[in-house]
């Protein structure tokens, strides 16, 4: 059971998400996937934009049947993956370990409770 103590400082989950290292964690986390999504989506938006507004660009020819258009809606398809493969190199570096430390510590708090 559970001291009147612990009962006013929240839940542990409660605890974790006011402690420092949640809140840097999650500020890491924030500086990342924010700016990564404004890029993904302006370049995204420049796309439809382009082929919207600007069909003739879209349809100048590079190199016999390839267009600007396909090579700019291709680029669409290897940004995705490189956005993943940087995300992932992120989380493996900045994000798996202060996670594992976390679930570690609300894990200890549930057993003891």
């Amino acid at each position: 059971m559970s001291s009147p103590a612990e009962r006013s400082a929240g839940t542990i989950y409660q605890q974790v998400q006011a402690s420092p290292e949640f809140r840097a964690y999650r500020s890491r986390l924030r500086r990342y996937v924010f700016p990564m999504t404004a890029i993904f989506l302006a370049w995204y938006l420049a796309y439809v934009g382009l082929a919207s507004y600007a069909p003739e660009f879209m349809s100048i020819r590079v190199v016999g049947t390839i267009t600007v258009g396909l090579l700019v809606g291709l680029g669409q398809f290897v940004s995705t993956f490189l956005i993943t493969t940087l995300y992932v190199r992120f989380a493996e570096r900045e994000i798996d370990g202060p996670t594992a430390e976390l679930r570690a510590r609300v894990e200890q708090a549930e057993v003891r409770a």
